[in-house]
């Protein structure tokens, strides 16, 4: 087990470049199991969770290489074992291994998926997608069963927008006979994403990004090259991390429209803002007005920004409000702010932020996002060091990290415990 040790107080400055998002990885892998030939991913993140995914792959038979942040899978060998326990238990997104297997081999038995526990992230619409496309789901025992004789098109609307079951639906509805339409789809980038490898699979899926898709069943599907899509998530706490230590960072290889939302509070704040083709430059201030912050689905201001944002407000004048109507009950992290001198309370589903100086202490991440907010609340304080417990958390979502901030001058290292 390790920690991280921030000694803060130091305005970040340089170059930090992105590497490909987290959200689009954990779900462009699984996909690569829907091809009988070889897929190679490019530009995926070095992350927990890639490993994990890359265990699981093998343990089904699928040949995976590496070069550099290239992953090659090939998944002809690949059998549909029963996986009710072991790695898949280890990370959140292994429910997507539930749509591509069900795609390839018309069952699959997956345990039920661990990762971030900030709440808890029901597959009913998942499950409901399944069966619309002739599947019957079991839960048995703490692991999903799924088979069907066939897969069938279908028209399904999901009752929430969610970008799990829209993604999970795809993968099975791609090897399904026939026309399959998803309803009140989620619209995040990630989607297109996958939509995209899909389609150079040789999949026929349109509308990805917008609240329909529709998709043609295709009875094989092939292997290809795809490049995965900057994390806008890691460019985004990046972002806030420059505003918070009042610095100067270029934040490059992004895709600055999928981080309008954050980029439009951040200039409400009075916090200086270039943006490029595919960079961003970020210009602390040394004031900033407080504002109030939503959290909402895509394209609005991404939820998984929201504990980060929570340790810039502390940094604001005046009183922000922080509300998250995606998740009710993520705002771990608050307490451990307050350990830090924080001025924060939690009422429903909002964060009333008072602007405050913070102090160093020792504090732990509850999950992913929370871990990330601990580190930016760390680097703005002026005097002592930050101790920040529950890394593993964070090396879900962010890959060199200690590399990346050393090299813009934050004063950070690990520690065994």
């Amino acid at each position: 087990m390790e920690k991280l040790m921030i000694s803060g107080g130091r305005p970040l400055q340089g170059t930090v470049t992105i590497s490909g998002a987290k959200n689009s990885a954990i779900a462009l892998i699984p996909a690569a199991i829907l091809a009988e030939s070889e897929v190679i991913l490019d530009n995926l993140p070095l992350l927990s969770d890639v490993a994990v995914y890359s265990e699981i792959l093998e343990e089904l038979g699928a040949t995976v290489s590496w070069d550099g942040n290239s992953m090659k899978i090939d998944p002809s060998h690949i059998i549909s074992l029963p996986m009710p326990n072991g790695p898949v238990k280890k990370l959140r997104a292994s429910y997507y291994m539930m749509g591509a297997l069900l795609g390839r081999f018309k069952e699959a038995t997956i345990g039920l998926p661990g990762g971030c526990n900030f709440e808890p992230r029901p597959i009913d619409q998942h499950i409901k997608g399944f069966e619309a496309l002739g599947a019957t789901v079991t839960n048995e025992h703490g692991a999903i069963h799924l088979h069907a004789k066939e897969l069938k098109g279908a028209k399904i609307y999901l009752d929430v927008v969610s970008v799990g079951a829209t993604i999970n639906i795809m993968l099975a509805a791609t090897r399904a006979k026939g026309s399959t339409i998803i309803e009140n789809a989620a619209k995040e980038p990630e989607i297109i994403d996958v939509a995209t490898l899909l389609n150079s699979m040789g999949a026929s899926i349109k509308g990805a990004g917008t609240e329909t898709i529709r998709i043609e069943g295709k009875s094989e599907l092939h292997g290809c090259r795809h490049s995965i899509i900057p994390d806008r998530i890691q460019a985004g706490t990046y972002m806030i991390a420059a505003a918070a230590t009042r610095g100067n960072v270029l934040i490059d290889n992004v895709i600055p429209k999928h981080l309008e939302a954050l980029t439009a509070k951040l200039i409400e704040m009075g916090v200086g803002i270039e943006e490029l083709d595919e960079s961003i430059r970020v210009i602390g201030k040394p004031s900033y007005e407080h504002v109030d912050v939503k959290a909402l689905v895509y394209p609005g201001f991404a939820t998984d920004l929201q504990s980060p944002m929570t340790s810039l407000l502390t940094q604001a004048q005046g009183v922000s409000v922080l509300s998250d109507f995606v998740y009710s009950n993520r705002f771990k992290h608050v307490p451990e702010l307050i350990r830090m001198g924080a001025k924060i309370r939690v009422e429903g589903r909002s964060a009333i932020i008072e602007g405050h100086s913070l102090n160093a202490a020792k504090v732990k991440a509850a999950d992913l996002r929370a871990g990330a907010a601990l580190v930016i609340a760390g680097l703005t304080v002026e005097e002592g060091v930050t101790e920040v417990g529950g890394v593993e958390f964070i090396d879900r979502g962010y890959d060199n990290l200690v590399t990346n901030l050393r090299e813009l001058g934050a004063d950070v290292w690990r520690q065994t415990l």
